[in-house]
């Protein structure tokens, strides 16, 4: 079992784990409890009553945070000749094709969070699909990584743009923030993330989606917020 350090017990101590806070409250109460002494990045997790083994209760989305994620995201566009300029226009720090970097990909050189591509090019990817798909590399039209117009979507992601999704325990974790970002940034982020999940509930998931909503930061204990449906 691992060690729980003193100031890990004395964060833990502050926080009321049977109780629900507004949301506002939590995200003071967790700028309190956070004691990293680098900039520390600001999650949210829902346990949800979805079961993700039915297709009528899977959950997948993408959406732009109010004020962004507070982390550069390093964009890579495969893409034909005629669109590698556009690509770079848009923000993209990393543009090419299945000359050069399809080649990159198979040599293992992945100077790239995000990949994304247009329909018309997931043919040239395949070769790669099972080395990006095992490390979520792999574009796909759920996760908005593989659309027509791609100055919208790397301009997007840019922005801010996350993806959350069910996983297999019927949770879903993404950040929403850095513990830097002044209190009213974070309660905006989270407030419009909450409802874009909500927006998403499944028609499979009868009454409450959410179980428990929690919010923590890095080296910090988990503080529930209190959540309307």
């Amino acid at each position: 079992m691992a060690k729980v350090g003193k100031k890990y017990k004395e964060a833990k101590a502050k926080v009321d784990v049977l109780k629900k806070y507004p949301l506002g409250e939590a995200v003071e109460l967790l700028k309190e409890v956070t004691f990293a002494k680098f900039g520390g990045t600001v999650e949210i997790a829902f346990k949800t009553f979805a079961n993700p083994k039915y297709n009528d209760q899977m959950i997948r989305s993408t959406f732009v945070l109010p004020h962004g994620t507070g982390k550069k995201v390093r964009v890579a566009a495969f893409v034909s000749d005629d669109k590698r300029d556009d690509a770079k226009k848009a923000g993209a720090d990393v543009v090419g094709g299945k000359i050069d970097l399809l080649k990159d990909i198979q040599e293992g050189k992945l100077d790239f969070d995000v990949l994304v591509t247009t329909p018309d090019q997931m043919r040239d990817l395949a070769p790669v699909a099972k080395f990006l798909g095992p490390r979520g590399l792999m574009p796909a039209p759920k996760a908005g990584t593989v659309a027509v117009d791609l100055t919208k979507t790397i301009e997007s992601i840019k922005k801010g743009r996350i993806e959350f999704k069910l996983d297999k325990t019927g949770n879903i974790h993404t950040i929403i923030g850095k513990t830097s970002f002044d209190s009213d940034k974070l309660v905006e982020n989270a407030t419009a993330l909450i409802s874009a999940v909500q927006a998403q509930k499944p028609v499979g998931v009868k009454g409450k989606l959410f179980k428990k909503v929690v919010i923590s930061s890095t080296m910090s204990p988990g503080i529930q917020v209190e959540v309307t449906e």
